[in-house]
């Protein structure tokens, strides 16, 4: 069984606890991170994360789990729409 079998036998959860703890399961990978923003391959799509003095706690790899601690500001699912005229997600995100 290899690593993406692996995560995709998982449920896609999202658990904030008081807008300074967040535990996200079923991610496939970290596509970009900083204090500021997460970017989250999730089993349900992309994932954005923003917020203040955000910081990777616990990456699970295996198991598809995400710690993330700081001040959460938004969670928030973006489309992949990659056929659309704007040239596709990422250049949406990094505008």
């Amino acid at each position: 069984m290899d690593k993406q079998d692996t995560i995709n036998n998982y449920n896609h959860g999202i658990s904030l606890l008081e807008r300074k703890s967040l535990v996200i399961t079923g991610v496939k990978k970290i596509e970009n991170f900083d204090s500021n923003e997460f970017l989250l391959d999730t089993i349900m799509g992309f994932l954005s994360i923003k917020g203040e003095g955000l910081e990777l706690i616990k990456l699970d790899t295996m198991q598809g789990n995400v710690s993330i601690k700081g001040l959460i500001s938004s969670i928030n699912y973006i489309e992949d729409t990659k056929k659309e005229k704007d040239g596709g997600l990422f250049n949406r995100l990094f505008k």
